[in-house]
């Protein structure tokens, strides 16, 4: 088979929001992105798992927040100038996601993606698609649906519900 002849999907160039964590890179798909706000203070739920920060009321949307510092277990939280909310649409729910900041859009195809490493049973990596290689940087690439639609994940849901 003619290298020339990859897949059309392979080749598609796709844009991705490019945010910190500690020192990493990370890397999701624009498209699930719907809008990017500086971090306020946010209404605890009782008895949340602690990567889940609480929640905030979105132009009347309750909308859980979830610290992907505290979810990747990513060195001191600080909350600084720089820290941001991801507000996301990701499997016809509003959630939003507290970052240490938002870097830039990246064009990367198929072929800009590496495959993750593997891990073992040491960590979960089921939501990394591979790691974007954008000059000398790597960009963790985040399957943000697979993510959000992990067990935890589901631990907001509930909590969530029970408090409203």
């Amino acid at each position: 088979m003619d290298a020339n002849n990859s897949s059309d999907t392979d080749k598609a160039r796709r844009e991705y929001l490019v945010f910190a964590l500690g020192k990493e890179e990370y890397g999701i798909d624009i498209l699930k992105v719907q809008e990017i706000r500086g971090y306020d203070a946010v209404t605890r739920l009782a008895k949340s798992p602690s990567f889940i920060k609480g929640v905030i009321n979105l132009r009347g949307h309750i909308v859980p927040i979830v610290d992907m510092r505290i979810k990747f277990d990513v060195g001191n939280v600080i909350y600084n100038d720089f820290t941001v909310v991801i507000i996301l649409n990701v499997l016809n729910r509003t959630v939003g996601m507290v970052v240490d900041g938002v870097s830039d859009v990246i064009e990367l195809s198929g072929d800009d993606i590496r495959p993750a490493p593997e891990f073992g049973a040491v960590m979960n990596t089921n939501y990394i698609q591979g790691l974007g290689v954008v000059g000398e940087r790597m960009i963790i690439m985040v399957d943000i649906e697979k993510l959000m639609s992990s067990d935890e994940m589901a631990l907001m849901d509930a909590a969530v519900a029970a408090n409203v």
